[in-house]
């Protein structure tokens, strides 16, 4: 809490210097026709900033019919906030004169910094950096497109259409700016107005992390939005997120890119199954984002988040008055794994009393047209849905109408927005089809503002799913960590230290470390003699199983490293010949010797692992386990640390937990011994920090009472 407390605080004073600055100097100003600067000057007269304008190039005596500035001296007061348009080897220089005279805060809109591919400019932008960390000065960019504060009439876009720039309930941060203001054009369409704009550029200052950060405490907005195509800093974004979250704001992202070359460097399976968009959801989610896949999805999210409450679960009620409809809407509810709750005797009762014309066949309620001759029938429905216990939303069908003439829709509408002000549950409206709103429609739309007027049914029940999931997430106890005995750090530490150089652990050494954290093996003992293969193997008891060992195999049963049904003493013996030599030199690898291992076959195999995403940190994986994982993966992730509640969530997320239950009268595993084993991973991931990029556990075969590591393969970050 103190940390996030401390990266919000930062980012306050340096976002609020930037967005709402006492004047603003113009470097680059010129007559050049249609030149930004020109435009930026424009617009900043064109939206009312109350703050003076100033023109600076040490070559211009006037400009734009006023006087232009050569020096910060020579203005009548400090400069505050710069709008940079020089050319970039000159910025950084800039911007530290103009901190020493005094300026808060700039935006760089030049490029040719670290988004340009060569080593010149990864060198300038360096040098950027160094500068906006020495001054401090608040810095937006540089290869950016302006920023917009409608509360303070401040527009620095040089954008020559006619802008709305007037308060609203929306924020918007962009990495890319034409995204971002497309996103702000639509949502004006709908009704929904954008209160800021922040084109974030390179981040060589400001981060997205700082912008959520200052609007999670920014009072008149709702919501938050961004176009993220990296997280600079996970551990900043994340606590600006738990801020906007703490704030009752959602964090509404469009992410871009999956890792394809991260995935196919890892060499475990859990490196390949966490791509980086997958880590982002895992641990960002957690924190308060809804990640969306596409720019209509950022608006129905908006529509819903700006106007409805949240729901309280995921029981879902409705009222169609087209078969079709419904038979769609069910169909794009089981797309996104909703379902329409049945509803209780006692609603189908009320209900049965004022649907005299066509029958109930379900929920959704199809009501015919029985509801459409009485408005008070209708809105007795949906009272009466409303107050079924197992309705936690409720969804009914109509748009906005556009044109005079409809005076029993505008009505219905305005009686259902009255009726959703008053009650604990939200209500949402849902077209048939995606369409437009005219100034008729955006005029009616002011007046239901306790109401969510989604669009189409697929993108509708898409956003129904994203703020479900959010609400759970948001009303669910933060995980706290679970920390590890001294023994176990002890044994990491040792083991990690002999281990230099190494690219990965063998198996039996991540085993060992493993056992450290509470994960246990089978029996099992290293030989390194076909004699002392066949010594342990009557030690443990047949049937065994046979391993080549050496921190370079991966995945051995790719290669035939791993024998099982070993029987007897000539077993055994054969195995081992076949590891040490043909396996062996197939692999080209040196053994550290051959595992003899208890075979164990009664359980139900299942993959645990840990990957360290580049971009997001590390994430816990859980699923059904085996050869097949990547084929037909069933796997969930999850941001450490796990505690007990943290793992059964976790561990829920799957269609193997139904197994671990006991599925169809067969008996349930040992889920304790599970979730300590998941907890006990977390544990290492935590205590190795970015030492351990991967660990991979496959399969842990858990059992009606207890659970093993079969196999286990640590990935080092050396």
């Amino acid at each position: 809490m103190n940390d996030a407390y401390a990266i919000t605080r930062a980012a306050h004073a340096k976002v609020e210097a930037l967005l709402n600055p006492r004047n603003v100097v113009i470097m680059g100003a010129s007559d050049r026709p249609g030149n930004w600067a020109q435009r930026v000057w424009r617009n900043l007269k064109r939206y009312n900033y109350a703050g003076t304008v100033y023109p600076f190039n040490p070559s211009r005596d006037s400009v734009w019919d006023t006087r232009c500035y050569k020096n910060f001296s020579d203005l009548p007061e400090p400069p505050d906030h710069l709008v940079v348009l020089i050319p970039a080897l000159a910025v950084p220089d800039a911007l530290r004169d103009a901190a020493a005279a005094g300026a808060r805060s700039a935006t760089v809109m030049t490029s040719g910094f670290s988004e340009a591919d060569n080593a010149e400019a990864q060198k300038l932008d360096a040098r950027l950096r160094r500068v906006i960390a020495d001054t401090g000065i608040a810095v937006s960019g540089p290869n950016c497109l302006g920023n917009m504060n409608a509360f303070a009439s401040f527009m620095t876009m040089p954008d020559d259409r006619r802008q709305l720039v007037q308060p609203g309930p929306v924020a918007i941060i962009g990495q890319s700016g034409g995204l971002a203001m497309a996103i702000k054009r639509t949502l004006e369409e709908r009704g929904v107005n954008t209160g800021a704009v922040i084109t974030s550029g390179n981040e060589s200052g400001l981060t997205t992390a700082d912008y959520i950060a200052y609007f999670a405490q920014a009072p008149k907005v709702k919501v938050i939005v961004s176009y993220l195509e990296s997280v600079h800093d996970a551990h900043a974004f994340l606590a600006a997120c738990r801020e906007a979250r703490r704030a009752g704001k959602p964090v509404i992202v469009v992410k871009l890119g999956a890792s394809d070359e991260g995935r196919a460097a890892a060499l475990a399976h859990t490196g390949k199954l966490a791509g980086s968009m997958a880590a982002f959801d895992a641990v960002a989610g957690v924190a308060g984002v809804i990640r969306v896949k596409n720019l209509d999805a950022v608006v129905e999210v908006v529509e819903y988040a700006v106007h409805a409450r949240m729901p309280k679960g995921a029981g879902l009620g409705a009222i169609t008055f087209s078969g079709g409809l419904r038979g769609m809407l069910l169909d794009a509810a089981h797309a996104q794994g909703l379902l329409f709750t049945p509803l209780t005797p006692a609603t189908r009762r009320k209900l049965e009393t004022l649907l005299t014309v066509g029958t109930i066949i379900g929920n959704p309620l199809d009501s015919g047209f029985a509801a459409l001759t009485s408005q008070n029938a209708y809105l007795q429905c949906v009272e009466i849905l409303l107050g079924d216990p197992g309705i936690d939303l409720l969804l009914l069908q109509e748009e906005v109408p556009r044109a005079p003439g409809t005076e029993v829709k505008e009505a219905n509408l305005k009686a259902v927005d009255a009726i959703a002000a008053r009650v604990d549950k939200p209500v949402a409206f849902v077209t048939m089809i995606s369409h437009g709103l005219n100034d008729y429609a955006r005029a009616l739309r002011v007046n239901l503002p306790h109401l969510a007027l989604l669009q189409e049914i697929d993108k509708s029940m898409a956003a129904v799913r994203s703020v479900i999931d959010y609400a759970a997430s948001a009303a669910a106890p933060i995980a706290k960590a679970v920390p590890s005995s001294k023994g176990a750090r002890a044994a990491l530490e040792k083991i990690l230290s002999r281990a230099a150089g190494q690219t990965s652990l063998s198996e039996v050494v991540s085993k060992e470390l493993l056992k450290a954290y509470g994960i246990r093996a089978p029996k099992e003992a290293l030989a390194t003699s076909e004699a002392d293969a066949v010594k342990r193997a009557k030690a443990i008891g047949f049937p065994v199983v046979a391993k080549a060992v050496a921190p370079a195999l991966a995945h051995k049963s790719d290669i035939g490293a791993v024998m099982l049904d070993l029987n007897s003493p000539q077993d055994v013996r054969a195995a081992y010949r076949r590891l040490a030599g043909p396996v062996a030199k197939r692999a080209r690898v040196k053994l550290d010797g051959v595992l003899i291992a208890e075979q164990i076959s009664d359980g139900l195999e299942l993959v645990l692992g840990a990957h360290r995403d580049p971009e997001m940190g590390p994430v816990i994986l859980f699923g059904a386990g085996g050869v097949e994982l990547e084929l037909n993966p069933d796997v969930a992730l999850a941001a450490p640390p796990l505690d007990k509640h943290a793992a059964k969530a976790l561990i829920a997320r799957t269609r193997v937990s139904r197994l671990i239950e006991g599925y169809r009268g067969k008996p349930a595993l040992d889920s304790k011994a599970l979730i300590a084993a998941l907890i006990g991973l977390s544990q290492v991931v935590a205590d190795a920090g970015p030492r351990i990029a991967s660990i991979d556990i496959n399969p842990f075969l858990l059992r009606r009472r207890g659970g093993f590591a079969l196999d286990a393969l640590v990935v080092l970050n050396n």
